[in-house]
């Protein structure tokens, strides 16, 4: 069978046109927004340490090889179907080209939902991380929010310009991280370790599979979400049909041995025998003691220097990707139009990008007028809420690899891309996903009907595609016809 056009159902009702999104990305800039978003330095400083404490001990830097290898099969399928995805919208656009506009939709509004909670909840990070920092230098303390109130102004201003300035703001930030990182792993791997020396538990069967390794994949997975926003900047790719593809697959390396590196340094720094402990009492300080062992007290200061950047990249990274769900879905009707225009000088998601804000604006003093901790229960909570939806949205978008291909035959696709390696990495996937939600709970502060709470909301956002397509249908919408 040959691949089906695309073609737009006749309509009554016409919609004006709108310019797209201009822009001159190359593979490094989308690697560097995609890698920023996965924030390496904060992962290294934060899940690394819970993973260690609560997952599967000195056998945890494994898991990121695990998790590495099932995100790699999943891109297999992903980036064979690109070149037939012509719209830059993602897990959107490739469920709703291959399961209908109605599965599209409801992936659609999962995954904005997904992508604006998790960009909510690193403010709650960043905000006492600033302040923290100040403190440091005699800064008088003031409350959390208003530090993460102006990053979160800065967020908004970039996201209204050309996409190639933030990436520019991310290639230097995210640079900076990984090479003081690196520095900080060349410097324990050639003094010979910690007073134990090197860790054996990457390669110690043992000790991958001792404690929970469960959650120790569950905190790896949560470290990659991200990665597979390389398609969200399709319309400001050069030759999209390649650079996807290989900005994925680059994306997925990088981090995979990136984090499998570091978090084994940061357990030889520590010793085997002691490595679980230290990351259960000093998990929130283990990356900054460290530092301040191998590379002494200003070592320690650029680490929290660049642990604010990190999370500042990462936030960023998540707003533009944001911006561009929305700009992708009001081309289809399914938000108001006037949010799916491009800047005429910055060719940028303007509106999008100033929507986007105000929803994470509205979080944002949610959690404040709420009085929640800002990291132990509005960033925890929210971050649950996104490391479900992009878990789900991933399988649901290998399905739609496999579907797309099964109907598609002729497509001259080997077996391996087009169905071997998605359904492995649709495997993966599931087994993932169920570790997530078996430990939601403790994810989200313990709290069951918050857990549940959850479900229900990524299940609304589903079932609210059908809904949204039919009404489309019944009104007689036609889509914007820049939307493909």
């Amino acid at each position: 069978m040959a691949i089906d056009d695309q073609t737009a159902a006749p309509a009554v009702a016409t919609a004006p046109s709108r310019s797209r999104l201009r822009g001159n990305l190359g593979v490094a800039s989308i690697v560097f927004m995609v890698v920023a978003a996965a924030s390496p330095l904060g992962v290294i400083g934060g899940p690394v340490p819970l993973g260690i404490a609560n997952g599967n001990g000195t056998g945890f830097p494994f898991t990121f090889i695990v998790a590495t290898v099932v995100l790699l099969l999943f891109a297999v399928g992903f980036t064979t179907m690109t070149p037939y995805v012509k719209s830059a919208g993602a897990f959107y656009s490739y469920v709703d080209r291959s399961l209908g506009r109605s599965a599209g939709l409801g992936t659609g509004f999962a995954a904005l939902l997904s992508y604006l909670t998790l960009e909510a909840a690193v403010f709650g990070l960043i905000g006492p991380g600033i302040g923290s920092l100040l403190e440091s230098y005699g800064v008088p303390s003031i409350p959390w929010w208003l530090y993460a109130l102006v990053a979160f102004a800065v967020v908004v201003f970039l996201g209204y310009r050309n996409i190639e300035l933030s990436g520019r703001v991310l290639a230097v930030l995210l640079v900076a991280e990984v090479v003081i990182v690196l520095v900080l792993d060349a410097v324990i791997v050639f003094s010979g370790g910690g007073p134990e020396g090197l860790s054996t538990g990457i390669v110690t069967p043992s000790a991958i599979v001792s404690g929970a390794p469960g959650i120790g994949i569950l905190f790896a997975i949560l470290s990659f979400i991200g990665f597979e926003a390389t398609a969200v900047f399709r319309d400001e790719a050069r030759d999209p049909d390649r650079t996807i593809p290989r900005a994925t697959y680059l994306s997925l390396v990088l981090i995979g041995v990136f984090y499998a590196l570091s978090s084994w340094a940061l357990i030889s720094a520590v010793g085997d025998s002691k490595a679980v402990k230290t990351a259960a009492d000093n998990s929130g300080t283990l990356l900054s003691d460290v530092t301040q062992r191998y590379l002494g007290t200003v070592g320690e200061h650029i680490i929290q220097v660049l642990f604010v950047t990190s999370l500042f990249a990462c936030i960023l990274s998540f707003h533009n990707i944001v911006s561009r769900y929305i700009f992708t879905l009001s081309g289809r009707a399914a938000l108001p139009r006037r949010l799916g225009h491009a800047h005429s000088r910055f060719g940028s998601p303007h509106r999008a990008s100033v929507a986007a804000g105000v929803v994470v604006g509205v979080l944002l003093l949610a959690g404040v007028v709420s009085g929640l901790d800002p990291i132990n229960q509005f960033y925890t909570w929210l971050a649950g809420f996104s490391s479900v939806g992009i878990v789900l949205l991933l399988g649901i978008t290998s399905v739609a690899v496999l579907v797309f291909f099964a109907r598609n035959r002729g497509a001259g696709v080997s077996l391996w891309r087009r169905a071997i390696a998605p359904a492995l990495g649709l495997a993966g996937l599931i087994v993932f996903l169920v570790l997530i939600v078996q430990n939601l709970p403790t994810l989200v502060g313990g709290s069951v009907p918050l857990a549940v709470g959850i479900i229900v909301l990524l299940l609304a956002a589903f079932a609210l595609g059908p809904v949204v397509a039919r009404a489309r249908r019944d009104a007689g919408v036609v889509e914007d016809e820049t939307a493909d």
